[in-house]
């Protein structure tokens, strides 16, 4: 969660307390309608009660420019997508939406210590058609956790604020399954429609 720094706030509390005082006022951009970054916005708005003005932009590249210039002043953005910019100080973030503080931005708190419950991360992952051969799907497998336990990579990941999770296809099957059902509360109850 990451505000332009003229946005006079430094933790989640005053947030939603400038928020609360400025209902429908505060613009929170996001990558576009129905990506993670919008449903954790509507995820936050739906749990602390703040009325925010929704703007879709074509991707992050777009609304994280816009956010700098100070056009829209909120945005719940992914980490590979905004942590350089916290680093040089042209964002500042306010918390993270993880469960756990990233090793990352430490000192940077999650959202869930001022919002209870609250939880929103970005899955990346991949995937081959339906009825692709399981000695193939273990074949990929195999090497993706591989690549994924490389202390390179794991090291890279880490510094732009993500994680590996090696698996099992079975795994990733339940990680999918568990989040789509988690957003489709949010996306029914926000009526978000995709462009």
């Amino acid at each position: 969660m990451v505000v332009h720094p003229s946005v006079p706030v430094t933790t989640v509390p005053e947030f939603i307390a400038y928020a609360t005082a400025n209902p429908g006022k505060v613009t929170m951009a996001s990558s576009g309608n129905g990506t993670i970054v919008h449903v954790s916005g509507e995820m936050f708005k739906m749990m602390t009660g703040v009325s925010m003005l929704h703007v879709p932009y074509r991707g992050a590249g777009p609304a994280v420019t816009d956010l700098i210039a100070g056009q829209v002043q909120v945005m719940f953005a992914t980490m590979p997508s905004s942590i350089e910019y916290v680093r040089a100080g042209k964002l500042r973030a306010l918390a993270v939406t993880s469960a756990t503080r990233s090793a990352a931005l430490p000192d940077v708190p999650t959202v869930a210590e001022y919002v209870s419950g609250y939880e929103a991360t970005a899955v990346y992952g991949c995937g081959a058609p339906k009825n692709t051969p399981t000695e193939i799907v273990d074949k990929l497998n195999h090497e993706i956790n591989a690549i994924l336990g490389d202390a390179k990579v794991k090291a890279r990941l880490a510094d732009l604020g993500g994680t590996a999770l090696a698996g099992s296809p079975a795994d990733y099957a339940k990680l999918l399954a568990e989040t789509t059902e988690k957003w489709a509360k949010v996306i029914r109850a926000a009526n978000i429609k995709v462009d």
